[in-house]
Order: structure tokens, then sequence, then C-alpha cells
């Protein structure tokens, strides 16, 4: 069952978010593992049913597809994610502790914005994800050796004008260069909704839910 609730971090960034537990779930007696999504541009604000409109919350609002605890914040409208790693990453603490996360199996995945986000995160905090999915974004590859030792799937459609299939290109490039263990599915015909192909015609979601240190 998915739920929202709101989360102030000690810099006074104030993230509504939307938690997914399995109905069945016990924290207390049961460690499961923690997915993290972070969403576009176009659904940041403060009605957190945006969140909703694509991604991991669209499909674990009813059910839960698999075994597994979701995460997706609320990015402000006037924010980036890439701003703000730091306040997110406290939210994910914060999260991980209050629900005996298993500490070896965070991932964390993000499309557009998002997947901006989740290049910038990664490239933070080394180490800290057991598995990375950035969808139609990009990053600092000159820091890309921060993700050598990080599983990173990445996604893209060929025929994005929003954001140019040359951003994930030159992240992907880097990371192989560097000895990274990357992969990366670019679709055909597809504009700037990758996300869909990827989340629901391949098996992104069951693979970030197994992924462990």
């Amino acid at each position: 069952m998915q739920k929202s609730y709101t989360f102030t971090s000690a810099d006074g960034t104030v993230f509504p978010y939307y938690l997914s537990i399995p109905e069945d779930c016990d924290p207390a007696s049961e460690s499961l593992p923690l997915i993290v999504f972070l969403h576009g541009a176009g659904e940041r604000g403060t009605d957190v049913e945006k969140v909703k409109v694509h991604g991991i919350p669209k499909y674990f609002d009813k059910e839960s597809p698999c075994r597994v605890i979701t995460l997706s914040p609320q990015c402000a409208e006037n924010r980036i994610w890439n701003t703000q790693v730091y306040a997110v990453k406290e939210l994910i603490d914060y999260i991980v502790k209050e629900y005996n996360i298993d500490h070896n199996a965070i991932s964390l995945t993000g499309l557009s914005m998002g997947g901006y986000g989740t290049w910038e995160m990664g490239m933070s905090f080394p180490g800290f994800f057991a598995a990375l999915a950035p969808i139609c974004g990009g990053g600092t590859s000159w820091r890309a050796g921060l993700l050598k030792d990080t599983p990173i799937r990445t996604f893209h459609g060929a025929d994005d004008n929003t954001v140019p299939i040359t951003q994930t290109l030159e992240m992907y490039n880097a990371v192989k260069a560097r000895g990274g263990n990357i992969e990366i599915e670019i679709y055909g015909g597809v504009g700037h909704d990758s996300w869909v192909t990827a989340y629901e015609k391949t098996d992104l979601i069951k693979w970030l839910a197994k992924a462990r240190k």
C-alpha cells in the first residue's frame, strides 16, 4: 500500500513523499530492499499526487509488483534534484532507519530531471547504492570514476528532443572507460518518454529490487 507523508531536512527542505510497503510486511521482523525514485521536472510542486504520474510510484500505487519498499519524494517547484542531494540523502537515511531497510539493498532510479539527479546522487555518495538506473538524464562525466563499482542500467529514446541522447551516451562512455559495470538501452523512434519502455517492458523494476552490494 502506498501512502503520502512529509519530511523536513536539517536545512529546512520540505519533501512530500510517497512510501509503498507490502501490506503483510512488518519492518520490525523483516528487512526489505528499498527503491528510491526521483521524478521529472513536470511533477515538481506541492501536489504529491503528481508524483504518481510516471515511474515507480505509478506501478506501486495499488499493489507491490515485487517485495520491496519504495520511496518517491517530490521536488519543490523552483528546485532541481542536483542541488538537493544531501537533503535527499537525509530523507533516505531516515527511511532506512525507520523501516529497517536492508543497507545492502538500496537502489536509485529517476527520469529526466530525476535521471540527472540519479547520476548526481550516485557520484555524491559512491558505494552507497546497490544499483542505479538513470533514464534520459545526464551528468558530469569527468566524475564518472566514482561510479565504477556500482551496477548501472541507463536508458534513452533515440528521438528525445528534450534531453539529447548525447547526455546519456557521454555518461555511459565515461563509466565504461573507467571499467564500470554499465549497460545502455537506446529505443529507436522513442522521444522523451523512454521510461515507459524501461519500466514496463524490461525487467528493470525486478532488477532494482534484487540488487545487492
